[in-house]
């Protein structure tokens, strides 16, 4: 199966159609501004999929994900990879076992996954799982940040990735979705 959009632009006619969908699906995220969060909550709902998010101990303000700002947080992490690894609220996703289908969303930084989401994939077995990365940007595409999160996972059955811009339509997320005929 790959991931991608779909060139139909009839979107009455994609609002009532259904993803099939029969196994257990999360939406698994991390949002620093709230972009990721908003493509994951379409997600989620499209998918009736339950979600996750994840949420570094010491949390971002808009100062510190300022990557225009030499001296922000971001631009610190970034430059001294040492600074990269981000303690979670926490990585235990209840009833993990439980899940056939994992829908995980970051950021795009640099080109990669936010850091923020390394101890997530470090921690967590996706034995068994197919994972679905998307990801949200306002320049950058998806790269090979799927597959250096898969590399990083070690497990799992990992699938192409979707960029979506940092403010992407309802329709057009839930038509990608729509798109992946779950089953």
């Amino acid at each position: 199966m790959a991931c991608g959009t779909s060139n139909n632009n009839n979107s009455e006619s994609a609002r009532k159609s259904e993803t099939k969908f029969t196994g257990k699906a999360i939406v698994v995220y991390y949002s620093g501004s709230g972009n990721t969060k908003r493509v994951a909550d379409f997600v989620a709902d499209e998918l009736k999929a339950d979600t996750f998010e994840i949420v570094p101990v010491d949390s971002y303000s808009d100062d510190d994900l300022n990557w225009r700002d030499r001296s922000s947080r971001v631009n610190k992490e970034h430059d001294d990879t040492s600074l990269q690894d981000i303690k979670l609220v926490s990585t235990d996703v209840p009833n993990w076992d439980e899940y056939d289908v994992v829908l995980f969303g970051y950021p795009i930084w640099w080109r990669e996954a936010s850091w923020v989401v390394n101890n997530f994939i470090k921690n967590n077995d996706f034995t068994g799982k197919t994972v679905i990365p998307f990801c949200t940007s306002t320049s950058s595409g998806l790269g090979d940040s799927g597959t250096n999160l898969e590399k990083m996972a070690g497990t799992g059955t990992w699938m192409e990735g979707i960029r979506f811009n940092e403010k992407p339509s309802e329709d057009s997320v839930r038509e990608w979705v729509r798109g992946l005929d779950l089953k």
